[in-house]
């Protein structure tokens, strides 16, 4: 069957527009517990799941909030309200209701038998995002694993696409052997996911094995979504990665290396953004992904601080850090953004402290003002990595070289911050800041007297 298609005419020209790739409309739906009005938390999870919705390629058409002291069991919102939604979605011709809570399975398929329209959750929306986003097989499978996990308990509740179970007689038939069938499939395929998905967490753990046996540590760019992580990651390792205003725009983590101050080098990952409410199946399903960040021997906490929300985003960024076993991993508080502020507001410190007070934390972590966009700060923040790694210690060391071996001479150059440089006859001497590395490759050159230890962060 072709697709359906519409035909519009405009300044006397006709276009053809497949209806599958219009967006599909949508209404919002906000919801909190409490006496009174929405709290500043509410109104916040709710403009931040508009954002998810237009990621998501939603074109939304209303928005409705409800503040109640008392949750609805069986559909969370009032009836008054449900009726109310029914009627706007016939008036709208909407497609689906996006609630900014997660809901049950009979919470979801009530909403849906009294609204006539499609309903998903939060939990949901996220999981279609990341489905969208996925690039590398890896992420394919963790997506996939998140979304059978959340599909499970909730196949009674999925309208005429699967079978229900009924009541009463001649109900017992085909329809509950299709749904027992739908679910042991769907638990076959989540323990083969899991199966291929320990094999990633294998094989990641050898390649971190084998990065170890080197020294070159990795340092984890982390942060709340569409905070500029990616802007800044191009910034600093020009790698090119897609850097969107859309949630969630990259998905699939990237390591690239770059070299530090010292000279000294090192491996950049840029990860999935958090988010408030991350499903906590996305956050098994991405821990083979995430333990990328939890290895890393620094963590470069990326902040919007332009941002209303930023301490919020500080909290919440430090929970799922918690949760994924990186909370004492050391970090640097890299203030993004910084284009958008006054200059009277661009004080690192003060700006750091009070946003990691506000999220409940120390305020010793070290903080750095830039900006990805424009890079402003980008030589500070180099400087403050280079400080906080404690690898592959730089000494002032003296070599002595003959001409002939013009490669040594050339590394020292590449690899090593050259002081001073000597020519005598066939030797050259030189008096190098040399990383421990590069010590151990050229020790036959060394001149014996005992070198001394380098500030890693002085190397201006």
């Amino acid at each position: 069957m072709p697709p359906l298609t519409r035909t519009e005419n405009g300044r006397g020209l006709n276009r053809t527009i497949s209806l599958e790739q219009l967006p599909e409309k949508a209404i919002l739906v906000g919801f909190e517990r409490r006496c009174g009005a929405a709290s500043s938390a509410a109104a916040e999870s709710f403009r931040e799941l508009a954002e998810l919705a237009v990621s998501a390629g939603a074109e939304i058409v209303a928005e409705v909030f409800q503040v109640r002291p008392i949750v609805e069991a069986s559909t969370l919102i009032g009836h008054g309200k449900v009726q109310e939604l029914k009627e706007m979605g016939e008036a709208l011709q909407a497609g689906v209701l996006i609630v900014d809570h997660e809901l049950t399975p009979t919470q979801q398929r009530n909403l849906e038998n009294e609204t006539g329209i499609r309903v998903i959750d939060r939990t949901q929306l996220i999981l279609d995002i990341f489905a969208r986003r996925a690039r590398t097989s890896e992420g394919r499978l963790q997506v996939e694993l998140a979304q059978l996990k959340y599909l499970l308990p909730r196949l009674t509740g999925q309208g005429r696409s699967l079978s229900r179970q009924g009541g009463g007689i001649g109900t017992l038939g085909p329809g509950e052997t299709k749904l027992e069938t739908d679910r042991r499939r769907i638990a076959t395929r989540i323990k083969k996911l899991e199966r291929d998905l320990e094999k990633v967490r294998t094989g990641r753990a050898l390649h971190r094995d084998k990065r170890d046996s080197v020294p070159v540590p990795t340092v984890s760019l982390a942060g709340y979504t569409n905070a500029g992580k990616s802007t800044l990651f191009n910034r600093l390792t020009a790698a090119g990665v897609l850097a969107d205003a859309r949630m969630f725009a990259t998905l699939d983590p990237t390591v690239r290396s770059i070299s530090l101050p010292s000279r000294r080098k090192v491996l950049l990952s840029d990860t999935v953004g958090f988010v408030r409410n991350l499903p906590t199946t996305l956050i098994d399903a991405f821990r083979a992904t995430l333990e990328e960040v939890a290895d890393a021997a620094l963590i470069l906490h990326i902040v919007d601080v332009s941002s209303d929300q930023a301490a919020q985003h500080v909290a919440e960024v430090y929970r799922v850090l918690g949760e994924i076993g990186a909370a004492a991993t050391p970090q640097i508080l890299v203030l993004n953004k910084a284009d958008r502020l006054a200059s009277e507001d661009r004080d690192a410190s003060v700006m750091g402290a009070r946003l990691l007070g506000e999220a409940g934390q120390s305020t010793l972590t070290p903080a750095v003002m830039v900006s990805g966009l424009t890079g402003e700060g980008l030589g500070r923040l180099f400087d403050l990595i280079d400080s906080a790694m404690p690898f592959d210690l730089v000494q002032s060391t003296r070599f002595r070289i003959p001409l002939r071996d013009g490669a040594a001479i050339a590394l020292l150059h590449a690899q090593g911050r050259v002081r001073s440089e000597d020519y005598d006859g066939n030797l050259c001497e030189m008096e190098v800041d040399a990383p421990e590395s590069l010590r151990r490759r050229l020790k036959r050159y060394l001149v014996k007297g005992g070198p001394r230890l380098v500030e890693n962060s002085v190397h201006k």
